[in-house]
């Protein structure tokens, strides 16, 4: 697990999860509208675009689960272990689509079963 990595994740969860609060636009549609800037940004640069903006993107997919049901603190936690999953899980699959939703529904799910069994909760901000 690097650390851009986890850094990557961290900034496409929190980034989505504050613009899906925005009015007029929802969790999918920031999550696209990121994923498609972190892209471009990355494109221009010289690291990996492909890997990177596809661990941009699963970082998204915690922010699109997050704004209904966590706080910041279950998100940062949630964004962690994507980053290490996704880490572990990409070399048992072809492309990275795979890694990436595995990565991310595994993630949520952990977060929300640590919950359930009393894991203290980050309070809501309206």
């Amino acid at each position: 697990m690097s650390l851009s990595s986890v850094i990557l994740t961290l900034l496409g969860a929190f980034l989505t999860f504050y613009l899906a609060k925005h009015n007029r636009l929802d969790a999918i549609r920031a999550s696209a509208i990121l994923a498609i800037l972190a892209y471009l940004i990355l494109l221009s640069s010289e690291l990996n675009a492909d890997l990177y903006s596809s661990i941009f993107f699963g970082g998204t997919f915690i922010g699109m689960s997050a704004p209904k049901r966590f706080g910041i603190y279950t998100l940062f936690s949630a964004s962690v272990i994507f980053s290490i999953l996704f880490d572990n899980l990409a070399p048992y699959f072809n492309n990275f689509g795979g890694a990436l939703g595995i990565s991310a529904f595994l993630s949520i799910c952990v977060c929300q079963i640590a919950i359930v069994l009393g894991a203290p909760r980050s309070k809501k901000r309206h």
